[in-house]
């Protein structure tokens, strides 16, 4: 041992994984010279690059934690907060489709194309540049979390700080249990409260690791960057096959090591409630419900259309097939959430049923008791593989909206080398901003959150300017500003207010489950002085600024759920920016209706096989805008839906088969498995 918890082996793994990454983005480069090979590799990525990139980026470690972690609490039932997306691959055979057709470079074009409004396609820009900072430190802080999971400092070297930290966090878990069996002393409870505070202000921990967050975030942009401002796109797809395979062995690692641990498969079913097994009902506290997962599906299958990478990965692809077969990456990680759970269910039988004070940590608790040296470092590699391919492609299309959409609205002139140049530069600062972000951050439940809403508002208007003749540029305008203060700026800026934090209507708590206090509009309320039971509470973290709306027509927040407040918000948010943008629209002035017609046009018109085709393709399209208007499913309405054909519905019957498959054999496998 030579640093904490790790062997001299798994730093030479990790360091081979780093190294072998840069040398990728530096074979690359001679691809980049122009802006269109650095964004989109030239636009000839095949169906093996798709598949990479789509895997690699849709696949990030935090999922597995979290996985884990539910499932350790519980059950298989814990899986669906992560597997429900098995319910979005069919329509990504769709979607993957109209960012390719769309044949632009970045998500702003497509507001300059549609409106003939820069303004739309600049604050886009702007917009996704911030949403950058939170997307590159959530992915910052769930690396740190794991990787500072397994190297832990030995106990006999704590500080008196950090021992007082983690052994507040051991008797907070024990008189939390101590409480829910009804079984607490009552001279205990002020100390159980004053625990409960401490914890909430993010002074207890269950462990104390050896790695500094600040030197971690500093090497991670290092790394991400060497190789991204090298090669762009073409690097970040061929390091996605060498991040992929390590991924899969990041989720397959616990799992015979698991099994070897508890003495064979058979013993599971020995060691597992029996209830664990069941996916459907919940084997410990129930967190969510079907309306709550119907609720997050909803604001995830909007907001996904807003993400800025969207364009960069879809619109590499050199044909629309290539596009779809990205659909398979996904599909890939649907396996690896199947993994993730059984890692969970593994953990309950070498911990037991609430064996570790802290069940977030299940997957560390694991890597740590169960992998010896070398597959220590194959594991941190994994998380570091994992993060970084989610993390190169954001950063790719942060740099091509900076050049594309801001740069060059101010200086038009600007040569496809100093592009390229530019977009290196924006590279390196976003993930200096990221690492920034990242050491901000605190609440994890909250960041989630966060994550899953703030491309809400262009996730909204991008899925309508697909879809919706009628649209216009105001309604945009007003649906994104009304949507950021309603979903963003108020919720996350309210506790800031002491006006709001500290009314006694906003800081209302009710029993959770448990019997803990929770807040009905803050995700957290304290004492607003330490150490001190009598002092008035006051509200922290996010505002449920919507549920408050909700309780203004007729909805009793106070006597809801956590589970059924979040479900409310996420519906609300997942509707509210389709409610203004048709309202709106129906009051605005349209858009110039030949702009519209060769928008839909193009939309509608394949692309070509070579680049012959293609440009024969669109030259047709221009001289005759609706040639296909034939396809539309409702031919004299402002919708564009069109008709299926042949590709189109044998594709999405075979992706609702593979997620019927998926489905059954993770029921196959928990029915092995169990009593």
């Amino acid at each position: 041992m030579i640093f904490g918890s790790l062997h001299v082996l798994d730093l030479a793994i990790i360091v081979a994984y780093l190294l072998a990454v840069i040398w990728i983005g530096q074979r690359a480069a001679k691809a980049t010279a122009s802006e269109e090979g650095f964004f989109l590799a030239g636009r000839k990525l095949g169906k093996l690059y798709q598949f990479f990139l789509n895997f690699g980026n849709a696949t990030e470690p935090q999922g597995a934690v979290s996985t884990a972690s539910f499932v350790f609490q519980q059950g298989a039932a814990g899986s669906w907060l992560s597997f429900q997306t098995v319910f979005m691959n069919p329509y990504f055979w769709f979607m993957n489709v109209w960012f390719r057709r769309v044949r632009l470079t970045t998500v702003s074009d497509l507001f300059e194309d549609r409106f003939a409004s820069r303004g739309l396609s600049l604050f886009y820009a702007l917009f996704q540049i911030l949403v950058a900072c939170v997307f590159l430190g959530f992915g910052n802080v769930v690396a740190y979390r794991i990787a500072a999971s397994l190297v832990v400092k030995p106990e006999a070297t704590w500080t008196v700080t950090e021992r007082a930290s983690v052994e507040g966090y051991r008797e907070l878990r024990k008189l939390e249990k101590e409480f829910t069996a009804g079984a607490l002393a009552p001279e205990l409870k002020p100390k159980l409260d004053l625990l409960r505070d401490q914890s909430a202000r993010g002074e207890l921990h269950s462990y104390v690791t050896l790695l500094n967050d600040v030197a971690f975030y500093v090497g991670f942009a290092l790394v991400v960057g060497t190789y991204i401002v090298l090669g762009g796109m073409a690097a970040a797809a061929v390091n996605e096959g060498l991040q992929s395979i390590l991924i899969i062995v990041f989720s397959v690692l616990l799992i015979p090591t698991g099994i070897h641990a508890i003495g064979g498969w058979h013993m599971l079913a020995e060691k597992v409630p029996p209830n664990f097994f069941k996916l459907f009902g919940a084997g410990g506290t129930a967190q969510f419900s079907a309306w709550n997962l119907a609720g997050i599906l909803l604001v995830s299958l909007v907001q996904i259309h807003g993400l800025s990478h969207n364009m960069g990965i879809c619109g590499s692809a050199k044909n629309e097939f290539a596009a779809r077969t990205g659909v398979s990456g996904n599909y890939l990680k649907r396996i690896m959430i199947i993994l993730w759970a059984f890692a969970g269910l593994i953990a309950v039988a070498v911990f037991g049923v609430g064996g570790l004070a802290d069940p977030d940590s299940a997957w560390g608790a694991m890597s740590n008791k169960l992998l010896g040296p070398g597959l220590i470092g194959l594991m941190l590699a994994g998380v570091l593989a994992g993060t970084m391919s989610t993390l190169a492609a954001k950063a790719l299309a942060i740099s091509s909206l900076f050049v594309r959409n801001v740069y060059r609205q101010i200086w038009p002139d600007v040569t496809q080398a100093q592009g390229v140049f530019y977009a290196r530069c924006t590279i390196a600062a976003v993930l200096v901003l990221g690492g920034v972000s990242a050491w901000l951050m605190g609440d994890f439940l909250s960041i989630v959150n966060l994550v899953l809403t703030v491309n809400l508002p262009f996730g909204a208007a991008v899925l309508m300017i697909y879809f919706w003749r009628r649209l216009t540029s105001a309604a945009v305008w007003t649906s994104v500003i009304l949507s950021t203060l309603v979903i963003l700026v108020i919720p996350w800026t309210a506790s800031r207010s002491a006006a709001m934090s500290t009314h006694a209507s906003l800081v209302q708590t009710t029993p959770g489950p448990t019997g803990r206090p929770e807040g009905v509009y803050f995700s957290t309320v304290l004492r607003q002085r330490p150490n001190d039971l009598t002092s008035p509470l006051v509200g922290g973290g996010r505002f449920n600024f919507e549920l408050w709306v909700l309780n203004h027509v007729g909805l009793k927040a106070a006597e809801l759920t956590k589970n059924q407040r979040l479900t409310a918000q996420f519906f609300f948010d997942g509707l509210f920016p389709f409610a203004v943008l048709i309202l709106v629209s129906l009051f605005t002035r349209r858009t110039d209706p030949k702009r519209v017609a060769e928008f839909y046009g193009k939309m509608k018109t394949p692309v070509g096989a070579t680049p012959e085709l293609e440009a024969a393709a669109m030259e047709e399209t221009r001289r005759n805008p609706a040639r296909f208007d034939h396809t539309k499913l409702f031919p004299r309405s402002a919708w564009e839906f069109c008709k299926w054909d042949r590709v189109d519905t044998i594709g999405f019957v075979v992706c609702c088969a593979l997620s019927a498959a998926i489905i059954g054999l993770f029921l196959l496998a928990l029915a092995a498995a169990g009593p």
